[in-house]
């Protein structure tokens, strides 16, 4: 994508920890500068450490993407003082398990939007710079839950699936610009979602996909050449769907 005097540029939401911090480092050790986002900056500030002992300029910025008013333009801030950005990589977002029946409004609002919606922003934040370049890679992280529908992680699946939707419809908008869409479902993956207050399962954890191997598919997809795209993958754990 670019000449090896000029290194490429990386956003990473959601990279304060699991497939985003992953990320973040196998990224780095390819010679990308990182642009780290997260609403911890503590942890934040301890990945921009990691990575830049490899060697890579890096820089951590805080943001809240439930604040979804102001993401366009934070995101835009992001790329004005960090340079000209040509991969982002939407990773952030919440787990969530609960019946249907008995999801709240506010709860499945709450998926949605972090889910979903915070990426539409974060893409409107970077994708006039693109544009105007005629090249980038934007990779949305959705899950297997957006095809095969599991018990109780409806709200979930829903916020899922709509990313995949946004992801083909973005893909197909934007092509004509030299922007390409990348979408990868993963199986379940080792990460401390399943230790959030709003994830209520009992899974075999060592039977998961590692964070580190989501990571490498991402990477490779980012690094392909601006002939090529792979729009969509699937990344299974070998024990298959737990």
């Amino acid at each position: 994508m670019n000449s090896p005097s000029k290194p490429l540029r990386a956003i990473i939401t959601g990279a304060s920890s699991g497939i985003g911090k992953a990320t973040a480092l196998a990224f780095a050790k390819a010679g990308i500068n990182l642009a780290l986002v997260s609403r911890s900056q503590d942890k934040l500030e301890a990945v921009v450490s990691a990575v830049s002992q490899v060697g890579v300029e890096a820089k951590a910025y805080t943001l809240d993407l439930s604040n979804l008013e102001a993401i366009e333009a934070k995101m835009g801030a992001i790329a004005a003082d960090f340079g000209e950005i040509d991969i982002l990589v939407n990773n952030a977002g919440i787990g969530y398990t609960n019946t249907l029946s008995e999801t709240p409004l506010a709860d499945w609002q709450k998926v949605l939007d972090l889910n979903l919606t915070s990426v539409f922003q974060c893409v409107l934040g970077v994708l006039p710079a693109m544009r105007d370049r005629g090249r980038g890679v934007i990779i949305n992280v959705a899950s297997l839950a957006a095809r095969n529908p599991f018990p109780s992680w409806g709200a979930y699946s829903v916020s899922k699936a709509g990313l995949v939707a946004f992801s083909k419809a973005l893909a197909a908008e934007e092509r004509a610009h030299g922007i390409r869409v990348i979408t990868i479902s993963p199986g379940a993956v080792n990460t401390p979602l399943w230790d959030t207050e709003t994830v209520q399962a009992d899974l075999n954890r060592k039977a998961m996909l590692t964070p580190e191997s989501v990571a490498s598919s991402i990477l490779h997809a980012a690094l392909l050449s601006e002939q090529a795209v792979v729009e969509e993958i699937t990344l299974m754990p070998s024990a298959g769907a737990l």
